[in-house]
């Protein structure tokens, strides 16, 4: 809503950021959109059209007075989507190609201003992004409306395929290229669903512990491995993105130079705009390489905060009697599935490869196995 003393100014509305803050809150820990809407509707809250409506009378979004407290599944997804909640503004998110044309455009994402921490946040930065984390990857509900918690995170290690969920009455995950033929694996990599939970939760409690018991040491190994490769990577692209901000100010004093000599006649415009395009175009080339290179140097700086959050993140979590989507969403990057080395068997077990949030382009690993109650670290 708008402040009350600064109209330019938002802040949380205090009838309804406690629901919103709530949907995120229920998302985050698993539940789907069927019973969320459910949950919601049997509480009888309000819909947002519904509260618009009776707060100031305006029907833009098609309140239904007879439904009041009827939630669509849509209306849920954009609310976990917007980026308003969580402090930030986005501008440019629609276009329009002409004055004369009323419909507006979405606009394509490189074109899109976020700015971040504009004003009061109803939900927490570190909440928003473990939703938009679990919009990775197929996300279906089973028949109560819970969420498959490790949509998005599990690949097969040998093709790099997703693995998906199998409903029955095991649940079990197989290799989507395998099945699909999409890739050229040869078999389905198959693993219950409580294999998996089993070895993951364990690797978390070892991990987590270890960096609680040894801070200062788990921070010094982690930042360790990988660091001379970082370095080296760091000086060559801080090296290329100086000599191409270079590039692109002589680039600059070229472009001004071929205008001045267009102006004063010693170059035809046919010619200038024949020069002029050839430099622009090399102009766009660098900057795009300067994008990439921007991106790299901001990657190898985002490892440092990696690490620090993952310690964070081990003292909030001091319990884990069981392994939820909260859990997994804040501690782990990706986890890979490796056959049997004896297909078929029922005494061999997966080899399980977990990657946590800390690790970037390299880092720790734990290397599991489905069958064995034991973890151990290995470097990536």
């Amino acid at each position: 809503m708008k402040d009350t003393t600064n109209p330019k100014q938002i802040v949380p509305d205090p009838e309804t950021a406690p629901i919103v803050k709530r949907i995120f809150e229920m998302y985050a820990h698993g539940l789907g959109f069927v019973r969320i809407c459910d949950i919601l509707s049997r509480e009888k809250v309000l819909s947002p059209s519904m509260y618009e409506f009776r707060k100031t009378g305006s029907r833009s979004g098609n309140p239904n007075p007879d439904k009041p407290y009827h939630w669509a599944q849509a209306t849920v997804r954009k609310m976990l989507l917007n980026r308003v909640y969580c402090g930030d503004t986005v501008n440019f998110k629609t276009y329009t190609k002409s004055n004369k044309l009323k419909k507006r455009l979405n606009n394509a994402h490189e074109n899109i201003l976020i700015f971040e921490d504009t004003h009061e946040p109803i939900v927490v930065r570190f909440t928003f992004n473990l939703v938009q984390k679990h919009f990775e990857g197929r996300k279906r509900p089973d028949k109560r409306g819970e969420m498959d918690m490790f949509a998005g995170y599990l690949y097969c290690a040998d093709c790099g395929a997703r693995m998906y969920l199998r409903r029955g009455e095991i649940n079990n995950y197989s290799c989507s290229g395998h099945s699909k033929r999409g890739t050229d694996c040869n078999s389905a990599h198959y693993i219950r669903a409580t294999e998996i939970e089993r070895v993951v939760l364990a690797a978390l409690r070892q991990v987590t512990s270890y960096a609680r018991e040894n801070s200062d040491k788990f921070y010094e190994q982690a930042m360790q491995r990988g660091e001379e490769e970082s370095r080296k990577l760091l000086r060559d692209v801080e090296k290329q993105q100086n000599e191409l901000n270079a590039r692109i100010k002589q680039l600059d004093n070229i472009i001004a130079t071929l205008y001045e000599d267009r102006v004063i006649g010693r170059l035809s415009p046919e010619r200038y705009d024949q020069l002029s395009a050839k430099y622009e175009e090399e102009q766009a080339e660098i900057k795009t390489k300067l994008e990439k290179i921007t991106e790299k140097i901001e990657s190898q700086k985002l490892r440092e905060s990696c690490i620090k959050s993952f310690i964070q993140n081990a003292w909030r979590f001091l319990e884990m009697p069981r392994l939820t989507p909260e859990l997994l969403r804040t501690f782990i990057k990706r986890i890979e599935i490796h056959e049997k080395e004896q297909k078929f068997s029922r005494s061999c077990g997966n080899k399980i490869d977990i990657y946590f949030t800390f690790s970037l382009e390299s880092g720790m690993i734990i290397d599991g196995t489905a069958s064995s109650d034991e973890t151990k670290l290995l470097a990536s």
